[in-house]
């Protein structure tokens, strides 16, 4: 599949609660980038169409976005992962310049170590009534790609609980696509694993 076929959403509209008082989002890392930053250059390298997901009321200059990011702002991010997930899909199918796109690939702005090579790879995998996710050592990690056929109940999602039931009600269209990247399964939850960045 061709990677304009499949857009990018990275999530970055949480709260890190567990992060602590700072926004994580914000840390800067050795380069001098932010973390969410970071995070969205490397899926600029796998992806031609990109969106972020952030609150309606961030400033993404203090986030450490260029001018040129696509952003989705959403309204209902503290209602959890799910509202916010629900809110940007509807945006995504909303758009007209995504019209010829086959699925989305869901990625975490606290993410910033998966290799451009293993989201490249996940593409290729992606169809409009799949959904593929990358596993290593045994472990499914991240990113999501949700075939279009599953925006509309990705839309209705509510609360914290995120797309996991959607993938329990969906096994025979749910895949593993085996990579050698630990990066699909390194956040940065505390200032703990940002040290070790």
């Amino acid at each position: 599949m061709s990677a304009n076929h499949v857009v990018a959403l990275i999530m970055a509209a949480g709260y890190s609660r567990r992060y602590g008082e700072a926004d994580k989002r914000q840390e800067r890392l050795a380069d001098g980038r932010t973390l969410l930053a970071t995070t969205v250059a490397r899926t600029e390298q796998a992806f031609s169409q990109v969106r972020v997901a952030i609150r309606e009321e961030d400033d993404a200059f203090q986030l450490g976005l260029a001018a040129s990011t696509p952003l989705i702002r959403l309204r209902q991010a503290h209602l959890g992962l799910g509202a916010s997930l629900a809110e940007a899909v509807a945006a995504l199918g909303g758009d007209c310049r995504l019209n010829d796109s086959k699925a989305v690939a869901v990625l975490l702005g606290d993410m910033p170590r998966i290799h451009p090579a293993t989201l490249r790879a996940l593409q290729q995998q992606a169809t409009r009534d799949t959904i593929w996710r990358p596993r290593y050592g045994g472990q499914p990690g991240h990113p999501v790609l949700f075939g279009r056929a599953f925006w509309p109940e990705l839309e209705h999602l509510r609360g914290e609980t995120g797309a996991k039931s959607l993938i329990q009600r969906h096994p025979s269209h749910y895949h593993t696509h085996d990579v050698d990247d630990a990066g699909t399964l390194f956040d940065i939850d505390t200032p703990d694993a940002l040290a070790c960045f």
